[in-house]
């Protein structure tokens, strides 16, 4: 998908090269738990996820003197998080007595870029060199305990230059300070311990993509999930007080997609996960609603959870399913959370066939028919971008997915088109898209010869390559409810409303699935936005071709993104009822508690006003968090570089 274009910054495998080099950016904390990350990362693949954890016993007796009181008479009353400089930042001692806890494994990194700032402690001429000639090839920036994929909300204040200018400083930004690299569900327990102690914001990283921002933060300490691996096949689960029984897989949060998929490969069953191959699928992924091309078959990546092994604000790691914490269980669902394992439905192994083609605006027309075709008639090339929106309904209702991008293209506009089919050979997928074909032909666009490749879903492989992160982009995104799509008048609207902001320079980024509840096997009730039960749209609209992030202003930020919250709003009365989802959204979305969470926002506020008193957990645009802010940004809640204090 085109998101995963903009922020998968895909990588393979951690060279030594690449360790040694950035062993030296780290201090000694931080080498051995380097080491021991990548040791782990070796032999726990394939193993289950560690369970390692304190007990409620260890909690009330042993660990007493880690865990603190948890009562309500330890409630901060300061109204900021503690912040470096301060005298209520914890000691060097505290941090040290912290990592003995760990065993090791709390991290003080340095931004990886640092390596190339001859001002810098870290100045490395061969670390840096590696950052721009041989980490694309490698896991690099998914094994940084730091790096995000869209480094705008950082603050940019140490970004990736070859030759900086002279005096040219690196600093740490919205980065955080320390680092918990968590490999067993003891060591996040630790971490939430000492955060709600020391009144120091907490915030948690997997593999770094988040397009809201909620994976960094200035003078954090920060629970790294991605080593928290870990996979183990079950043949024959019964979901306690549920509907479910049958095959299922223990997945640690951290585990990556296409880590996820060979497993599947092996045992010969189909996991539905993110397009993104490289994300961590059972962290953010489901616990923000998580779609995928088998969500008109099998529902959203919420549904999928039988069961989650969490770690709550008091510092307990429990268990949450239909019958124990079932608050946890709703909220985890749908509305974020520090998820350390799940057991999640195992469906049989299927074929994904996908049949691909586009069509182009130009000035000057193909010769011949095409999968690839340039028209030059505008009014035929708007009739067609309606006519593929059309037929997402067969699609959908069939099991499938329409991934659509419209976007500027040359002197016009491109439609790109997949057509992705749960099942199908592709003879029958061909015969199941003829009659758009049919219909395209008819207005004047000659599409022939269209690709149709079929695999095993679970076959998707991945070797991780790719560059640094970019600054990222701004984007917002809107769920189509069916009852507007199917209404003659309102569809017109919503096409009008699309191309308007095509025409303006943006990309729309249509995904079609229908995740019912039915499809999804009448799951236990999930906290994620209910709009998407009856929606047969998602789409993403962004404007990364509109503005650099990583040279505009804060006013020409301001100023872009206002302009494509008020292109939206037409959009918005066309599909009214809809929403928008969580993990893929405006930052800066008007009413984002109705947007991101419907009716359930005000019973995740609940669950979390009761479980974390103490405003332990905080990101931008969850349950809660407008009673936070942060300050020195002048509004711009996206950035995480300033400090987080209580509104």
């Amino acid at each position: 998908m085109l998101a995963c274009y903009v922020f998968c910054h895909c990588c393979n495998q951690l060279t030594r090269s690449c360790l040694e080099s950035r062993l030296e950016d780290f201090s000694m904390w931080s080498v051995t738990a380097i080491i021991t990350a990548t040791l782990f990362a070796q032999v726990a693949i394939g193993q289950p996820p560690n369970d390692s954890h304190f007990s409620d016993v260890d909690i009330d007796t042993v660990a007493s003197g880690i865990f603190g009181n948890r009562g309500p008479s330890t409630k901060p009353t300061s109204r900021c998080k503690a912040f470096p400089g301060e005298t209520a930042w914890p000691s060097v001692s505290d941090w040290a007595s912290l990592n003995r806890t760990l065993g090791g494994v709390l991290l003080n990194p340095s931004p990886p870029a640092s390596v190339c700032y001859p001002t810098s402690a870290s100045f490395n001429t061969t670390a840096c060199n590696f950052l721009f000639n041989g980490a694309s090839q490698s896991t690099f920036w998914f094994d940084d305990p730091v790096t995000v994929q869209g480094t705008w909300p950082q603050g940019l204040t140490c970004p990736l230059v070859r030759n900086p200018q002279a005096n040219a400083t690196c600093t740490r930004g919205g980065y955080p300070v320390y680092v918990v690299n968590a490999t067993q569900p003891k060591h996040v327990q630790s971490a939430v311990n000492f955060a709600r102690e020391k009144n120091v914001r907490l915030i948690i990283k997997n593999t770094g993509h988040d397009f809201l921002a909620r994976n960094i933060g200035a003078g954090s300490l920060s629970i790294w999930t991605h080593n928290l691996r870990g996979f183990e096949f079950i043949s024959d689960y019964k979901q306690p007080g549920g509907r479910y029984r049958g095959p299922a897989a223990w997945v640690g949060a951290g585990l990556q997609v296409y880590d996820a998929f060979r497993y599947a490969l092996a045992h010969n069953i189909t996991l539905p996960a993110a397009s993104c191959l490289t994300i961590g699928s059972y962290g953010g992924w489901i616990s923000g609603g998580g779609h995928s091309p088998l969500s008109s078959k099998y529902g959203l990546g919420v549904d999928q959870v039988l069961e989650l092994k969490v770690v709550t604000a008091d510092g307990k790691y429990v268990t949450a399913n239909p019958t124990k914490n079932e608050d946890l269980f709703f909220a985890f669902r749908g509305g974020g959370g520090m998820i350390t394992s799940a057991i999640v439905k195992a469906h049989p192994a299927i074929n994904l066939t996908i049949a691909s083609f586009n069509f182009n605006l130009g000035n000057t027309p193909s010769s011949s028919p095409s999968s690839n075709p340039t028209i030059t008639n505008s009014t035929a090339f708007w009739l067609g971008f309606n006519a593929i929106f059309a037929f997402a309904i067969p699609v959908v209702d069939a099991g499938g997915y329409l991934w659509t991008n419209g976007l500027p293209s040359g002197p016009g506009f491109a439609m790109q088109v997949q057509v992705q089919m749960p099942g199908l050979s592709p003879g029958e997928a061909l015969a199941f898209t003829q009659p758009l074909l049919d219909e395209l032909n008819g207005l004047g666009i000659p599409v022939a010869n269209i690709t149709v490749r079929t695999q095993v879903y679970s076959s998707q492989s991945s070797t991780g390559a790719g560059g640094a992160p970019g600054a990222g982009g701004y984007f917002a995104s809107r769920l189509f409810p069916r009852a507007a799509y199917v209404d003659p008048v309102l569809f017109s609207k919503a096409m009008n409303a699309s191309r308007v902001l095509v025409e303006a320079g943006y990309t729309f980024h249509g995904l079609n699935m229908a995740p019912t509840l039915e499809a999804a096997g009448h799951p236990y009730p999930a906290g994620v936005n209910p709009v998407w039960r009856e929606s047969v749209m998602h789409a993403d609209i962004f404007g990364f071709s509109k503005l650099n992030l990583g040279t505009a202003t804060d006013q020409q930020v301001i100023a872009a993104q206002l302009a494509l919250t008020q292109l939206m709003e037409p959009l918005k009365e066309a599909t009214p009822g809809g929403g928008s989802y969580l993990n893929e959204g405006d930052p800066h979305e008007p009413n984002w508690q109705q947007s991101f969470y419907g009716d359930n926002y005000s019973k995740l506020v609940r669950v979390k006003k009761t479980r974390d008193p103490w405003g332990v957990f905080w990101a931008p645009t969850t349950p809660g968090s407008e009673e936070w802010k942060i300050e020195g940004e002048g509004g711009l809640l996206w950035r995480q570089s300033g400090r987080l204090c209580r509104v």
